[in-house]
């Protein structure tokens, strides 16, 4: 068998157990009923339908960003039967990383078309989604794990979080070298050289990345053991699952943030901004700071 075929293989069959471990876990979790809040939702029917929307999204809309992954924050309380199939599609959803890894790395022109092609291979899927005109695979969202805890909880608190952005320290080489990979024939690519070309070569950059907001969930833990943490901070991407061995059935108390994130963000400006309004080299996202000095 050929590195080829071996890999695209090994890529249609990691998929096919992916989409079938889902599948089984929406099914059961149906079959139960299994108590369940979706953020936005406005009844149990309308959570449960986007709790299993949000299991089987592993498609971009049209005209979605490629960097941005679409998030379902919620909770379900789940039997132990459900807890055993979340970890298997957690593993689905290793094996699957793993198989798309092993493309990158050895045929890494062959990834367009094999993530095309697993669309069309899953039949059922790939007609509902050409009606839907999604059928493009999003890959974040298909590798992305599903959280759970199997600690009893006393509370969950949610919130909007907005970090605004991250800002990383780079070196005027380390700048070149990121405009360098760019097309250097391209007349703004140029001009971001020759601005660079000018500062002294230990002039510090900053590198700043936008994040968007995203949800996050404070874990509140019952009858935390000596050396136990108390409580533990999740981002929210996915729904929550929550081991209930005995049984009880009922959600535990929480919150009820917002549906949208805040528009602004309520935090001040810092008084001792230190980074230039306007990017020094746009294509890289890399500002200058205010003051340089040369003696420090």
């Amino acid at each position: 068998m050929n590195t080829h075929y071996r890999l695209i293989s090994q890529l249609d069959s990691s998929f096919q157990q992916l989409v079938a471990s889902l599948q089984k876990l929406q099914q059961q979790i149906q079959k139960e009923a299994a108590p369940c809040w979706m953020l936005g939702a406005d009844s149990t029917q309308a959570s449960h339908e986007l709790l299993a929307a949000s299991l089987l999204d592993l498609w971009y809309l049209d005209g979605q960003d490629g960097r941005v992954t679409r998030s379902y924050p919620g909770m379900v309380v789940c039997s132990e039967k459900v807890w055993q199939l979340l970890g298997e599609t957690n593993q689905a959803k290793v094996g699957f990383s793993y198989a798309l890894d092993q493309i990158r790395k050895e045929m890494p022109d062959e990834l367009p078309e094999a993530r095309k092609r697993l669309a069309e291979r899953h039949a059922a899927l790939h007609a509902h989604l050409t009606d839907q005109g999604l059928a493009r695979l999003h890959l974040k969202q298909a590798w992305r794990q599903i959280p759970g805890c199997d600690r009893p909880l006393e509370q969950l608190r949610f919130s909007w979080y907005s970090s605004g952005r991250s800002i990383r320290r780079i070196t005027v080489q380390e700048a070149e070298y990121r405009l360098l990979q760019m097309d250097t024939e391209a007349d703004h690519i140029q001009i971001q050289l020759k601005k660079l070309a000018g500062l002294a070569r230990d002039e510090p950059l900053a590198q700043v990345q936008k994040q968007a907001p995203l949800m996050r969930a404070n874990l509140f833990f019952q009858n935390a053991r000596p050396g136990e943490p108390s409580r533990k901070a999740i981002n929210m991407a996915m729904p929550l699952f929550i081991l209930d061995p005995g049984q009880s059935r009922q959600l535990p108390p929480f919150n009820l943030p917002p549906a949208q994130p805040p528009e602004t963000r309520n935090r001040a400006k810092r008084s001792d901004k230190r980074l230039e309004e306007e990017p020094f080299l746009p294509s890289i996202r890399v500002y200058k700071y205010t003051t340089f000095d040369t003696n420090t």
